[in-house]
């Protein structure tokens, strides 16, 4: 099987499970430990802004934005 760009679901729900417990991610792939980059809202002083952190693999390069206060993707 050819080695896919994007983190499957079952390995998205991993990097889920261990972000929302507030821990050191490792990659699925290459178990590297992840680096979190925090990504600004664009509410615009709405009230509804979204606090979301994107998880890149400095190894491989895959990441994932997850929701912070959700737990969830995008």
């Amino acid at each position: 099987m050819a080695d896919r760009a994007q983190y499957t679901p079952d390995e998205l729900e991993a990097i889920r499970a261990v972000f929302i417990a507030a821990t050191p991610v490792p990659c699925p792939r290459c178990t590297t430990t992840m680096t979190v980059r925090p990504i600004g809202g664009g509410s615009f002083g709405l009230g509804y802004a979204r606090q979301r952190e994107w998880l890149i693999c400095p190894t491989c390069r895959r990441s994932a934005i997850f929701d912070v206060k959700r737990g969830t993707r995008n």
